[in-house]
């Protein structure tokens, strides 16, 4: 099988799909498309992906693009991914409104604070849009902090799929303060957080990439 990502390492969703990928140790190659790549809109893109978003996972002649839905694949499709996505009816709704909640909750003001501080010049930042968009984004991340009170993951005691989707923004969150951002203590966060950095997938596909 040959197995291709299309899409640049700096989007966050493409990290989600790389990171998943060092987790089951599946060999793939990737392609930059997207930001200052462009090659998106062209009709062989389109013809994969009608968005025009990154990223789109193609192997031989399947595709498939929508990020959370590549990593329910991969999951699905990789016995060795059973721990990161049980069969159990329960366990797997419940790894699923998280990975879904970072769509619903999150992704709008945390994609405005990220392009609001990292790629928006300094002379022409909107910072009381900026600072609304942090208020949002640190009441998306209090609730999660809430939950990693209980336990070390998202979903429980262990690392699921769940961690992922919202495990890439982490990092950005925790390592902007150069740009002026300023965020409230959350322990809990904050030792889930540096939980991730121990994973050699997570320092390889997030980690290691650039906050551009």
């Amino acid at each position: 099988m040959q197995r291709i990502v299309w899409g640049r390492p700096t989007s966050s969703n493409v990290m989600k799909v790389l990171w998943l990928l060092g987790e089951l140790g599946l060999p793939f190659e990737r392609i930059d498309v997207g930001g200052s790549f462009g090659k998106t809109d062209t009709p062989e893109y389109r013809k994969m992906n009608p968005t025009g978003l990154v990223p789109t996972l193609q192997e031989d002649d399947f595709t498939l693009w929508e990020s959370n839905a590549i990593l329910r694949y991969l999951a699905q499709s990789n016995s060795s991914a059973i721990k990161l996505w049980p069969t159990d009816f329960h366990a797997r709704a419940n790894i699923d409104r998280w990975m879904d909640a970072q769509q619903t909750v999150f992704n709008r003001p945390m994609s405005q604070v990220f392009w609001g501080l990292v790629r928006t010049p300094a002379d022409k930042r909107d910072l009381i849009a900026v600072a609304a968009a942090i208020e949002d984004t640190t009441r998306a991340w209090k609730m999660i902090d809430a939950n990693l009170r209980r336990h070390r993951y998202i979903a429980g005691p262990e690392f699921t799929l769940c961690d992922i989707p919202w495990g890439v923004h982490a990092h950005r969150w925790f390592n902007m303060d150069y740009l002026g951002l300023t965020r409230p203590e959350m322990p809990a966060l904050r030792s889930w957080y540096d939980r991730l950095c121990h994973r050699p997938a997570y320092r390889r596909a997030v980690v290691a990439t650039p906050i551009a």
